[in-house]
């Protein structure tokens, strides 16, 4: 299933991000790479190619381009999305989380 906007909210979505995802990533332009990826910018990049982050050769290798529906894939289950990440979220299983974090991401990203 895909992403769904009709349903997704930025506001949970943002405390979720505060929550699960912000110990090891910025958004903000000119954001710091922690233990993961600055995201700003995050939408239609390529996996694998933040400014100044090393990633593994999966991220890179992927070579998909980051939009709402592959991140709505990747964040169910990011190391069966790309066998080899160094990212150790477990994912979010919940449809309606995914939405609410891509919501969110989609504002505070660009």
């Amino acid at each position: 299933m895909p992403f769904n906007a009709s349903k997704a909210d930025p506001v949970v979505g943002a405390k979720l991000f505060k929550t699960r995802c912000a110990q090891c990533h910025t958004v903000e332009k000119g954001g710091s790479n922690k233990t993961g990826p600055n995201l700003h910018g995050l939408f239609g990049r390529k996996s694998g190619q933040a400014p100044g982050f090393t990633y593994t050769a999966a991220n890179q290798n992927k070579g998909v381009i980051w939009g709402e529906d592959t991140l709505f894939d990747y964040l169910e289950n990011p190391k069966k999305y790309i066998p080899g990440t160094k990212m150790a979220f477990a994912g979010f299983k919940k449809e309606q989380d995914r939405n609410d974090v891509i919501a969110y991401l989609k504002q505070a990203t660009v």
